[in-house]
């Protein structure tokens, strides 16, 4: 069953409503393409200030998700995403960077993680992977961008490891998520995305029968690739149950009447984000 649930009234949110029935305080989705103000061809809920959109309209939508799940705009934060593994651990006195200006964001991050509410974390995507980390436990939150850089670099166990690290959390007691991105079906590359993913499970030793899965349509140096397989399997390698690990089968390229395609859409279009946030009691 998909994970990501569309709101019954407001069209600019999916939800990851089992995550949430848990967490009455906890708001987490990815937004579609509709329900905003921007106009052709980032129409209309463009999320991204990097797309020359007018800035205007883009910090119109991003207020209208803020209020919508009920967190103030002051609370907005956001990386860099550089297709990195990087990661930068969220406070008080991070939160608001980047969300009126990419000039602020982050720098050199494409990981966020917090374990104070009333910080609303965000990142932007149009084709590559959402990934969602909840420890209920420690009230630790966390989002990564992950496209096929940041997934050969396995951003997912970053992510995992600094949790333990940081938080004390346990992998076998975090959730995770995996959002709409584009699918196998929309997603070919060359020798140099092969190349290094096929290196990503040497290194981390994943699963052979698994590698074979990820790649279809394989021939003369090209192939179509699985990036949610690949970052669940690099999340289940880092600890995580199987059973905790939600994942969406929207294809953005497929549903462009929901999402915005980089690869689709020539790339010019807009960015969808994810968010999470833990609002105060």
């Amino acid at each position: 069953m998909e994970p990501f649930v569309q709101h019954q009234s407001e069209e600019h949110q999916l939800l990851l409503s089992q995550w949430m029935e848990h967490n009455q305080q906890l708001t987490v989705g990815f937004t579609t393409r509709n329900g905003g103000v921007s106009k052709t061809p980032f129409d209309t809920f463009n999320i991204g200030l990097h797309v020359n959109d007018d800035a205007e309209d883009v910090l119109l939508n991003r207020q209208k998700l803020a209020h919508s799940v009920g967190m103030s705009f002051e609370a907005w934060t956001n990386g860099e995403q550089i297709h990195s593994n990087q990661i930068a651990i969220v406070t008080s006195k991070e939160r608001g960077s980047g969300r009126s200006s990419m000039e602020d964001a982050i720098k050199g991050v494409d990981g966020l993680l917090t374990n104070e509410p009333d910080i609303l974390l965000t990142s932007f995507y149009a084709d590559c992977v959402p990934l969602y980390f909840w420890d209920a436990e420690h009230q630790v939150i966390g989002l990564a961008h992950a496209g096929w850089k940041g997934t050969a670099a396995a951003i997912g166990k970053q992510m995992i490891d600094t949790m333990s690290t940081v938080y004390h959390s346990k992998p076998e007691q975090i959730r995770c998520a995996i959002g709409p991105a584009i699918g196998a079906c929309c997603y070919e590359v060359n020798h140099v995305v092969i190349d290094r993913i096929e290196e990503l499970w040497h290194t981390l030793e994943l699963p052979g029968e698994a590698l074979a899965s990820v790649f279809t349509k394989k021939q003369a140096g090209h192939a179509h690739i699985n990036l949610k397989e690949i970052n669940r399997q690099i999340m289940i390698k880092a600890g995580i149950m199987p059973s905790h690990i939600e994942i969406s089968e929207w294809c953005t390229g497929c549903s462009r009447q929901l999402f915005y395609s980089h690869r689709m859409e020539n790339g010019k279009t807009g960015r969808m984000a994810s968010w999470i946030g833990i609002r105060k009691g």
